[in-house]
């Protein structure tokens, strides 16, 4: 919940209201996981406290750990449905790639995670108890110290960020919090498949960093990769990412581009992506495929990729190609899939309910 929800929990049940700041330090500076830790309280309160709310974290099922240092959880959470979460540690900075959602409507005919059905939203609870999760694991506690190791965020979990956006804006508003976690907005990235009518929206009240899974730059071709493209077609796309809050040349979109061998990597596809973006402050993150059980499609070739990359450097446009990494874990982009496919049962509980401090 945020600070003013808690504060209101706190105050109806007849506490002062430092009470309520009190416990969202020990929450989100502190990484809170029992009351019985929160020596400046008296047992009473703690107990009051117990009763009322719950620290809850999602259980980890398996935690995966590849040979070049990515984790990957499997995590459960209370109804017995599953996501995935991904940390990525770098030379100059750890990012965290949460899920937004259980499963995908979005059948991206690339994407592994695509091919699994939507189970439901996560809570904004559940979004922020990835964090916390990681940061227990980390060693991360007290939030804000310089040498942490999570340092960046991006939403290119599970699911599509934009189809469960307020729960996603709560959550991000709570870890942008400067008395929490305090990870600044220009350190997340929210990552969209074209969700146009949301796209403003996002801008407009978070302020982080936009990534389109672009993919394609032809509606025929997008339509087959990127289904949402039927209903939100390239022309509409551009236009909303052209006027998303904010952009500058030190603050670019990052167009998210898979290299599939034969299908979309041709000098032709590069000279009409570069048409495409013309005006907008823009960097383009190449992607090598990453392959799946099952997959219809194979990686370019290292060669293609580098011609590509070296046209659009050229273009003027930064283009890294993004390194895989977790593929020895089926860890990597276009990989994550849950090994629940539905919802396992119903959400369910005795005696008087308690409120989760992390939603």
């Amino acid at each position: 919940m945020s600070a003013r929800e808690l504060e209101e929990a706190v105050t109806e049940a007849g506490l002062p209201k430092f009470r309520a700041r009190q416990l969202w330090r020990w929450v989100w500076r502190h990484g809170l996981t029992s009351f019985d830790e929160m020596s400046d309280l008296g047992k009473p309160v703690r107990a009051q406290f117990a009763d009322m709310f719950s620290l809850g974290r999602p259980a980890v099922t398996q935690r995966l750990k590849s040979s070049d240092g990515t984790i990957k959880w499997l995590l459960r959470f209370a109804d017995g449905s599953e996501a995935e979460t991904v940390y990525i540690p770098d030379r100059h900075r750890g990012t965290l790639c949460i899920s937004s959602q259980v499963g995908c409507t979005l059948t991206c005919s690339f994407c592994h995670t695509g091919t699994q059905k939507l189970v439901r939203n996560l809570t904004a609870g559940e979004i922020c108890g990835q964090v916390l999760l990681a940061m227990d694991e980390l060693g991360d506690w007290p939030a804000g110290k310089p040498e942490r190791r999570l340092t960046n965020i991006v939403l290119m979990g599970m699911g599509e960020p934009l189809f469960n956006y307020d729960n996603v804006a709560k959550a991000m508003r709570i870890v942008m919090s400067g008395e929490g976690v305090g990870l600044s907005k220009r350190r997340i990235t929210l990552s969209t498949s074209g969700v146009v009518p949301e796209i403003a929206r996002a801008g407009a009240d978070l302020g982080v960093n936009l990534a389109i899974s672009l993919h394609a730059v032809r509606d025929d071709l997008r339509d087959e990769l990127v289904p949402i493209n039927r209903k939100y077609p390239l022309a509409e796309l551009i236009e909303a990412c052209r006027n998303y809050p904010g952009l500058s040349n030190a603050r670019r979109i990052t167009w998210e581009y898979v290299m599939l061998d034969g299908v979309n990597d041709s000098d032709e596809d590069c000279a009409a992506l570069l048409k495409l973006i013309k005006g907008i402050p823009s960097k383009l993150n190449l992607i090598p495929f990453n392959p799946w059980p099952g997959s219809p499609y194979a990686c370019s070739s290292d060669d293609r990729i580098e011609a590509f990359a070296a046209k659009v450097l050229k273009a003027g446009y930064a283009s890294p190609v993004r390194t895989p990494r977790g593929r020895d874990i089926l860890a990597a982009c276009g990989q994550l899939k849950s090994a629940s496919e539905r919802q396992r049962g119903q959400r369910t509980g005795t005696g008087k309910a308690r409120a989760d401090l992390a939603s």
